[in-house]
């Protein structure tokens, strides 16, 4: 493969988002644990806006039953939208949520067989071109967001993609990590050379405290690894297997994120992020500040 193959814009972006929500019932015994809110956005619309901040045409949902929801979040409500313009009412708090016609693609996922099968099963639809991947329990907050951070790089770079994070090395073992190489000259010391994969690895073993934080730009090769189904960790298919095969064949390099990370796949880490956010809006911060001095009297 040459040089410029590794260089094809990226268009097109994943979202693996078949899970069941587990932790958030019954919350999310019929809502889609992409559609809870993180105020007045649900957690899908972030990855979504994140996606076309960064120049992302299509949109790739692979889904399971009972994601409909999430779906028509990004069709047009006609009868909300006439009811809204007949009372002068604007739209604006919709627009962000509309999709041109045949930009978002869904693909099911019928068994949970992991991350790494999840993002096989949108092979067909990725086609021979490189892809962004997007976790949307990790909402990434920044300015520039972090795929375009990570695009920006992959226009000068090539090869494929990580965005990493640094955290405190006890706390290294509850995530994948990177073992890194050089760092490159040109990116303000953003962008690492990943020499190897490890994935949750003893304090004492770690090869470093940069951590895999949900966002990727991969090339289409990954699909073919992924085609032999070899399961690892917790008897799934793992993305992070089949990154760690093609390092070495291509070139792969950390982007490191300038900006925060919020786990919103867990109950803290989502209260955590909602708090945060409402205390950067002008018409919230305020009172949210009242109310939380008055919680802690």
């Amino acid at each position: 493969m040459n040089a410029q193959s590794l260089r094809k814009p990226v268009r097109k972006a994943v979202f693996p988002v078949a899970g069941l929500g587990t932790r958030f019932l019954p919350a999310t015994k019929a809502i889609p644990k992409e559609m809870l809110p993180i105020i007045d956005r649900p957690l899908i619309q972030y990855a979504v806006d994140e996606a076309r901040e960064a120049g992302i045409e299509q949109l790739i949902f692979v889904t399971g039953r009972g994601k409909t929801a999430m779906v028509e979040h990004f069709d047009h409500a006609f009868e909300l939208e006439t009811t809204m313009r007949d009372r002068n009412k604007k739209l604006d708090a919709l627009e962000r949520t509309w999709v041109q016609p045949g930009n978002l693609i869904t693909v099911r996922q019928q068994v949970p067989l992991g991350l790494g099968h999840a993002i096989w099963c949108a092979r067909a639809i990725v086609g021979d071109e490189p892809f962004a991947i997007f976790l949307p329990d990790e909402l990434m907050v920044g300015s520039p967001g972090c795929m375009k951070q990570m695009v920006e790089a992959y226009n000068e770079i090539g090869g494929n993609l990580i965005s990493v994070l640094e955290v405190p090395r006890e706390d290294v073992s509850s995530y994948g990590v990177i073992a890194p190489g050089d760092r490159l000259d040109g990116f303000g010391g953003a962008l690492t050379e990943v020499r190897g994969l490890v994935e949750k690895p003893k304090v004492e073993d770690a090869p470093s405290n940069l951590i895999i934080s949900g966002r990727y730009i991969l090339q289409p090769e990954v699909m073919r690894t992924l085609e032999g189904q070899e399961k690892g960790a917790g008897g799934e298919i793992q993305l992070t297997d089949a990154m760690a095969r093609m390092i070495g064949e291509q070139p792969f390099h950390a982007v490191t994120f300038a900006g925060r990370r919020f786990d919103c796949g867990s109950k803290i880490g989502f209260v955590e992020a909602t708090l945060a956010l409402a205390l950067e809006r002008p018409d919230m911060a305020d009172d949210i500040r009242q109310i939380a001095r008055r919680l802690l009297d």
